[in-house]
């Protein structure tokens, strides 16, 4: 991979030593993990891009040329010509199936941490979770049909809806901002999702209040995660906005879109350039 870091020519790469560097910054949580579908294993039973669930739902519904490989148009389709009910059945048989949590996915729930953001809709994280002391999450959800101003629900370990003031006094802190299949099937999915939300996200309104609160010491760490996709970038942006950082992304610097690399300067993120497998490796073995 070292050989084709020239792909990029306007921002600086790093490789391993930054991982070794990082771990005891991550295992004091001064890092906060923000994960993406990537992290999950090769052989994954649910979809582990937004391209792989554009494709499960174009396999479920028959979709326009322009809905086709893109799941957020998908998603606003089937809701438009189903009814949302329909996109909430199918992303719920697209999640459905159990994934066991990866050594890494363990390893980060017995650290502690402050704060995990976890961009997917699967619920490894929170398998991992389970059996720790004084957790809980917080869940963006879709505001259709819902008639209160509220943008997300908190969650007890147990999945017991609760409130920000329960969740205050939590060790650990687990942030699904997209929503998630466990435990209430809340999914931020469609085009009608994001418009209502994207309006307001420059404000920080759809952003927990305990997130802002916990991030603004902390750097982030993104694994497996890409910014090939307007809504990525925002979400990305969104959350560490006022974070004092360091902010590090392991990304395959060979397949950044040009978007991708802006985005990565802008931010000012530094990419490492390390597969995401042996990167979690080295997490861990720095430890």
């Amino acid at each position: 991979m070292s050989a084709l870091l020239a792909e990029i020519t306007d921002i600086s790469v790093v490789g391993e030593g930054a991982l070794r560097e990082l771990s005891p910054s991550l295992q004091r949580g001064e890092i906060v993990p923000y994960l993406g579908p990537g992290i999950l294993p090769e052989a994954s039973p649910v979809p582990a891009s937004a391209e792989a669930l554009a494709d499960f739902l174009g396999a479920k519904v028959a979709l326009p040329q322009r809905a086709r490989g893109n799941a957020w148009a998908a998603a606003q389709y089937i809701e438009s010509n189903k009814h949302r009910a329909t996109v909430t059945a199918l992303m719920a048989e697209a999640f459905a199936t159990p994934v066991p949590p990866s050594a890494f996915h363990t390893y980060l729930a017995g650290l502690s941490l402050p704060l995990i953001v976890d961009s997917w809709y699967d619920g490894v994280m929170r398998t991992a979770l389970t059996g720790v002391a004084n957790w809980g999450e917080v869940q963006g959800i879709t505001r259709a049909g819902v008639n209160a101003d509220i943008w997300f629900r908190f969650y007890e370990g147990a999945g017991t809806v609760t409130d920000a003031e329960g969740a205050a006094n939590w060790t650990t802190l687990l942030y699904k901002p997209h929503g998630g299949i466990t435990p209430a099937k809340n999914f931020l999915i469609s085009d009608a999702d994001y418009v209502e939300t994207l309006t307001e996200i420059d404000i920080q309104t759809p952003i927990p209040e305990i997130v802002r609160d916990r991030r603004t010491t902390r750097g982030f760490l993104f694994l497996g995660c890409r910014f090939h996709d307007q809504l990525l970038r925002t979400y990305a942006r969104q959350i560490i906005k006022r974070s004092t950082g360091p902010h590090y992304a392991v990304i395959d610097p060979t397949v950044l879109t040009r978007n991708e690399r802006r985005f990565l300067v802008a931010e000012g993120i530094v990419p490492i350039a390390v597969e995401t497998a042996r990167a979690t490796g080295i997490l861990m073995q720095a430890a």
